[in-house]
């Protein structure tokens, strides 16, 4: 059983056995299997499934729904280190994903799904933690910047292998799925033999957290995991559905948005840390309006295949942009609060998308354009509210409404 090192005592440890180097290891880990089912997803259930708009909303629905319930990680922890959670979670997320194509029917699909998600979800939720337990303020914006480039480039990796030898070599849904799930659960598997189980200085709190005060962040997080759902779900099965995307076409698509992300997203960390966090939020959100809008533009006006891979380039590269929103958390949070609170945002943010991707397949069915338009509607709902949030912010001053509050008074 690993051994506990409190971060004060890190330094006794090879480099190597540090926290910032298991955080890339599991930034490496999970978009292997996660960014490969995505890449592979649309194709995989029009092809084999026969998926229509409706079904592909119910697919993402279904998969939303641990995420609704990533609250139940402060119960988990009550038992078991965030640490060795977040590993499991990363191993059974690996697993799932390995079996995927084994159900190739309407249910096997929502059922490992299901299973796949619940290890997404209560990783991404334990990670955040731990990622503004173990990192520096004044260091987050940086590291979180190579953090998101460290997963793109080992997503750029697996891509690259499926757009050179899916027709090459005849690889199918079966063999990319076994090879990238397998992988990231045997670095899960790594991860908790070779590194020792690091204790922060400020224990989390194990229960619930809801404060007053982090209401703007709440909110920020609601509307963001709405207008995500709309991407994740509906501007990658445009691709393949109105244009005809074939796999490595859209696995193509992915890898050129990797470039760019390796490139731009430490520079995004070093501009989120110059600019702070209301700039950067308000400079991602009118992006996203204008983005949302041209999507929808799409349809209304018959605009090509080449404008519609151009923006979505850019839309992906806009949500690089949101580990400012992490870093206004870390910045305004008491440090007992970030577990739990990390926890609620998370089911926060899974809320609208528990619901949003099977009614707005419906809508699809009727309207892809409306769809798209509903989304920039939501974005700029986003923009009105970064609006409030201050230059500098910190306890006591987390809005630009609170400046005036005692920081007692804002709980």
């Amino acid at each position: 059983m690993p051994r506990i090192v409190p971060l004060s005592e890190i330094g006794s440890q090879p480099a190597w056995r540090r926290p910032i180097p298991l955080l890339v290891l599991t930034a490496l880990a999970m978009p292997i299997a996660f960014a490969t089912w995505s890449a592979l997803l649309n194709n995989f259930v029009i092809e084999v499934a026969d998926f229509d708009g409706s079904d592909i909303g119910w697919l993402h629905t279904v998969r939303e729904i641990p995420g609704f319930l990533s609250i139940g990680v402060i119960a988990i922890i009550i038992f078991m280190r965030e640490q060795v959670l977040g590993l499991v979670a990363l191993f059974m997320l690996g697993v799932a994903t390995a079996v995927t194509a084994w159900f190739p029917s309407m249910g096997g699909i929502l059922t490992i799904t299901m299973l796949s998600s619940i290890g997404f979800h209560y990783y991404e939720t334990v990670n955040q933690s731990l990622q503004l337990q173990w990192i520096e303020k004044s260091k987050a914006p940086q590291v979180l910047g190579w953090l998101l480039a460290a997963g793109s480039a080992a997503t750029l990796v697996s891509y690259g292998l499926i757009v050179l030898l899916w027709d090459r070599l005849g690889l199918t849904y079966n063999t990319v799925y076994l090879a990238s799930g397998g992988i990231t659960a045997l670095l899960a598997v790594l991860g908790f033999l070779l590194w020792p189980q690091f204790e922060a200085p400020h224990p989390q709190v194990k229960k619930m957290v809801l404060r007053r005060r982090y209401w703007l962040y709440y909110a920020l997080q609601f509307m963001s995991g709405a207008r995500r759902q709309i991407f994740i779900v509906f501007a990658g099965f445009m691709m393949v559905e109105h244009f005809g995307f074939d796999v490595h076409e859209v696995t193509s698509l992915y890898m050129i948005n990797l470039v760019l992300n390796m490139i731009c997203a430490p520079l995004i960390g070093k501009a989120v840390n110059a600019w702070g966090e209301r700039r950067a939020l308000l400079f991602e959100y009118t992006g996203l309006v204008i983005v949302f809008l041209a999507y929808g533009g799409i349809y209304f006006f018959g605009w090509g295949v080449v404008l519609a891979a151009t923006l979505y380039v850019i839309d992906h590269l806009f949500f690089a942009m949101a580990l400012a929103l992490k870093t206004y958390f870390q910045k305004i949070a008491d440090p007992g609060d970030i577990a739990p609170t990390a926890a609620v945002a998370f089911t926060i943010n899974h809320i609208a998308a528990v619901f949003l991707p099977a009614g707005l397949g419906y809508l699809w069915l009727v309207s892809p354009a409306a769809v798209f338009v509903l989304a920039s509607g939501m974005a700029m709902t986003s923009l009105l509210l970064a609006l409030m949030i201050p230059r500098h912010p910190e306890p006591g001053r987390e809005t630009t409404l609170a400046g005036a509050l005692p920081a007692a008074a804002a709980e």
